[in-house]
Order: C-alpha cells, then sequence, then structure tokens
C-alpha cells in the first residue's frame, strides 16, 4: 500500500476485514498517517538525538475537518443515510493540494438498503485525492457491488483461534492418519462426512445464538423503535448467521491445509510444526507419501477454498475435493 501511494497508484477505497482484535481500526489510522502525515517538528533531547516519535495515534484521535469517521447510531445500530449523506459533502468539499480526504466507516456491514446505495454511488464517482477505509468483522453482509469496488485486505487475529475442539482435532487427525494406509475413495468419503457433520453442527449452533440474540433485541425495542427496523435487524442475523457459517468453513479448510502442511514440513526435514500434538500422525502421513503427492493434496484443498467462494454447489464441492485429496 505505501509503495502504490508513492507511485501516486493508491486506490481510492479499501475494504479492512477481520475479527475483533485483527488491528482493524489500527491500521486504519496507520492508513491516514500514511497519506496525511503529521508535521515533523524536528525536536531533538538533551544529547541532540532524535526524539522519539508519539505513540501511534488511536483512530479517533485523527478525525477532523479532513478525516471523517462514521459508526452505526447508537439507538438502532445502523448506519443511516444522512450520515452517508454528511460524509459525501465533507469528501466533496476543497482542500489543500496534499491533503488527502479520508472516509471512514466502522462496523461498514450495519449499511443497508437505502445508506448502500448512496454510499455506492460514492464509490462509483469518487472526488480526486478521496480515501474510503470500510471496517468491518462480517465482509459477507455488505452489497457485492460494494465489495467489488474496494481493494480488499484481510486480518488475522493477532492469538491464534482454535477452530475445533480439542475432540474435534484428535478426530480428524485419526482419519488422516489412516491415509498412511493405501489410499481409497471410502476413506475419502468417510472424512468427507465428518467434514459436513461438524459443519452442520457448527452451521445450526451459528443459528440458534443470533436467533437468541435477534429475539432478545426484539423484546428491548418492539415499543420503542420505527417498525422497519425490527425487519432491518432481522435481515442483519440472517446475513451475520451465513457470514459467521462461512467463516468457520473456510477455517475449517484452513486446517486441512495446515495439518498437510506439517507432513510436507516433516518431509523436508522442518522442525516447527503448527500442530506440534499431531506429530506422530502427520510424520507417518509423510513417510506414506512421496513429496509431489503432499503437494497435490494440498493444491486440491486451495482449490476447494476458492470454489467454495464461487455458486458451485457446496456439497458437489467438498466430495470432487476430498476425492481427489485423500482418495488416490
Amino acid at each position: 500500500m505505501e509503495g502504490a501511494h508513492q507511485r501516486e497508484r493508491l486506490a481510492h477505497a479499501f475494504l479492512i476485514s477481520g475479527a475483533a482484535g485483527s488491528g482493524k481500526r489500527e491500521l486504519a489510522a496507520q492508513v491516514i498517517k500514511m497519506v496525511n502525515p503529521p508535521a515533523d517538528d524536528g525536536g531533538s533531547d538533551l544529547f541532540g538525538e532524535p526524539e522519539e516519535g508519539p505513540a501511534p495515534p488511536n483512530l479517533d484521535s485523527l478525525q477532523g475537518e479532513f478525516v471523517r469517521i462514521v459508526r452505526p447510531r447508537s439507538k438502532s445500530r445502523r448506519i443511516l443515510i444522512d450520515q452517508i449523506r454528511e460524509l459525501e459533502r465533507s469528501i466533496y468539499l476543497a482542500a489543500p493540494r496534499e491533503i488527502w480526504k479520508v472516509g471512514v466507516i466502522v462496523d461498514a456491514d450495519r449499511m443497508f438498503d437505502e445508506p448502500a446505495n448512496a454510499f455506492l454511488k460514492t464509490l462509483e464517482e469518487p472526488p480526486p485525492r478521496c480515501l474510503l477505509l470500510l471496517l468491518t468483522a462480517h465482509a459477507e453482509i455488505l452489497l457485492p457491488t460494494i465489495r467489488s469496488r474496494c481493494v480488499n485486505i484481510v486480518l488475522q487475529p493477532t492469538e491464534r483461534y482454535e477452530v475445533l475442539a480439542e475432540d474435534e482435532r484428535k478426530a480428524f487427525a485419526g482419519i488422516l492418519a489412516q491415509g498412511t494406509q493405501k489410499p481409497s475413495a471410502h476413506r475419502a468419503l468417510l472424512l468427507k462426512a465428518s467434514f459436513e457433520s461438524l459443519l452442520a453442527a457448527r452451521k445450526s449452533a451459528i443459528k440458534s445464538a443470533n436467533d437468541v440474540a435477534q429475539k432478545a433485541e426484539r423484546d428491548t425495542y418492539k415499543q420503542a423503535t420505527e417498525g422497519d427496523w425490527l425487519d432491518e435487524r432481522e435481515k442483519f442475523y440472517e446475513a451475520k448467521s451465513a457470514s459467521e457459517y462461512l467463516a468457520v468453513r473456510s477455517a475449517l479448510v484452513d486446517w486441512l491445509i495446515s495439518w498437510l502442511g506439517d507432513a510436507i514440513r516433516q518431509k523436508v526435514g522442518v522442525s516447527e510444526l503448527g500442530f506440534a500434538q499431531h506429530v506422530e500422525e502427520t510424520a507417518k502421513f509423510a513417510e506414506s507419501q512421496d513429496l509431489n503427492a503432499l503437494l497435490k493434496r494440498i493444491d486440491t484443498l486451495q482449490e476447494l477454498r476458492d470454489l467454495l467462494n464461487t455458486n458451485v454447489p457446496e456439497g458437489l464441492a467438498i466430495e470432487v475435493s476430498f476425492l481427489k485429496a485423500f482418495g488416490g
């Protein structure tokens, strides 16, 4: 991003997504400092050495005449059309030639209908030296037309997130370890069935949790909000459930890729592993496969990850990919 800025080829819109704790706001603050660097006062200490720079600012401290931050309003927890209109007005204001006008939308997935369509027009025809940063933990909820007009930056949590519980990891590792025997379609379909069973259980749990949250909101606000707000919240929770499920599904595929990655690491003599607790299983798997076969299996699962982001039916994509990755 910094290189693109130096070459004067910086995109006008970035979608920064990631779970809580992944540093979305911190990255947005750094980007704002990059395009509108603070003045250097040239200060020095008693020994004539340059003083250490100030601590990285938080996002809110950067808000000002040419930096606008939009958040969902507290009562309805959504971004309203008048907030988007105000953002539009601010980015079309005249500014000194060296200044960038920046708009940051925090929790951008909470733009619905009219606000989202109004913002889309801004994305399509931005003024010069304008930068738009959308921050969200649920990028899939945004309109596809908004996502397609942004450069996507996906951040990972600073701490490792274990998508599988201990008993689930052991079950998966046990099935994968059977690959040390002669690969077969039967074993591939067994692993596929376990994978789909886990997906179904997670999908049900996500929906149940969001149904409870939606009911609590409805009970709390049904007498205090406008009529269409509750309907919009229902759409929000449906989209949130879908988004969270897609995130879990992607993480499970990544887990399988990482497990096979450990087998490759052991095959080439690397001692540092992602899943040290499964070192025996991955070692056996590595011994039973040549390096090219292991690489092809990982390639197949990476293709599956890409396929699942298209309109290909989920079940068909998983079955074909598991047969290719683990069946032969």
